[in-house]
């Protein structure tokens, strides 16, 4: 008998997951006519990772406003049009026993085919691709926040299992909330978390009671002069006590780094996740380079996550959860009724 705890259910609210595995959100940069619509190549991409035993899919940032994307090829969810190709692919996917979210977003300074983006301050993202941003009004703030509303309510009409607001990689979200890039002067710079707070709140009031919320959060920055993890984990607080249920940890995103580098190695933003879920006692996700079968049954073993997250392992290999699943010997495994004479 192997190991069980990667494969073993997991419950979250109303959100039940046959398995601790969760397929990272990865823009594909696949929409054709450019208007916003997930096509057939996101509805096989998706589906796949279904049938392949995932437990949680997690859609690719989807923004709220055409010029909210990182490019004109990224998906949205700003207008009602776009809800019937969502729920193509949400009903694809729960037919093969995996659930589904979509992460909403918006790109602010790093939206490089908008004509002019839009950021907390004028301050450019550093790179010959990144345009001057200007900063929105305070007026403009308050439509943005309820622009990411709208997009929740889409997806929940879509038929989402859950959403997950990206607040990481140097995105709107993330722009507010960071010393670096919020050089505001009126509420929404006097409290960095004014902005994030908001919108859980307007995202949370468009959500069943039963259906939770994951945040995506960068828990360090790496630029010099970049905020460090305990900012993070008071971000946390603040975003937990306006709704969120459990926290996407990564790092980083909001520029090159300076004097503190990344990792570059299996495991290595799991303490940032074991130290954010210890202080708030939250569900967290743990992400980066763990696609190791192996490595990820740890992290759930050790109690350092409660669900992991896989990007690039599921980019080279749809049924990652399904090998993983032999690789651990668990009694979980969840093969296809089609594909099973393949693994006797």
């Amino acid at each position: 008998m192997g190991s069980n705890y990667l494969l073993s259910p997991y419950s979250l609210k109303g959100l039940q997951l046959k398995n601790r595995i969760v397929m990272a959100p990865m823009c594909q940069y696949s929409v054709m006519e450019k208007d916003g619509k997930p096509n057939d190549w996101h509805h096989v991409h998706y589906v796949s990772r279904a049938v392949g035993g995932t437990g949680l899919i997690i859609m690719e940032m989807t923004d709220v406003e055409p010029d909210g994307r990182i490019t004109d090829y990224d998906l949205g969810l700003w207008s009602d049009e776009h809800i019937p190709a969502f729920a193509r692919i949400i009903d694809g996917v729960h037919r093969y026993g995996a659930k589904i979210g979509i992460q909403i977003a918006h790109a602010g300074r790093k939206a490089e085919d908008a004509p002019e983006p839009v950021a907390p301050s004028a301050i450019p993202f550093p790179g010959p691709e990144y345009k001057l941003p200007r900063a929105l009004t305070t007026d403009e703030v308050r439509e943005m926040v309820r622009k990411f509303a709208d997009a929740a309510r889409r997806a929940v009409q879509a038929g989402v299992d859950t959403i997950e607001l990206h607040g990481a990689h140097g995105y709107l979200i993330h722009q507010f909330h960071s010393p670096l890039t919020n050089r505001r002067e009126d509420a929404y710079g006097q409290d960095l978390a004014r902005f994030g707070v908001e919108v859980i709140e307007a995202v949370k009031a468009q959500l069943p009671p039963d259906m939770p919320l994951f945040f995506r959060i960068s828990a360090v920055e790496y630029a010099d002069g970049g905020y460090g993890i305990d900012h993070a984990i008071q971000l946390c607080k603040a975003y937990q006590a306006a709704g969120v249920d459990a926290f996407h940890v990564s790092s980083g995103g909001e520029g090159p780094a300076g004097e503190r580098k990344p990792g570059n190695y299996p495991g290595y933003q799991v303490p940032f996740a074991r130290s954010i879920r210890q202080a708030l006692n939250v569900p967290v996700v743990a992400v980066g380079m763990l696609e190791d079968p192996a490595l990820a049954e740890s992290v759930v073993g050790n109690g350092d996550a409660e669900l992991v997250a896989i990007a690039r392992g599921l980019l080279r290999d749809p049924y990652w959860a399904t090998h993983a699943a032999y690789a651990l010997r668990s009694e979980e495994k969840h093969v296809p009724q089609q594909y099973e004479r393949a693994y006797h």
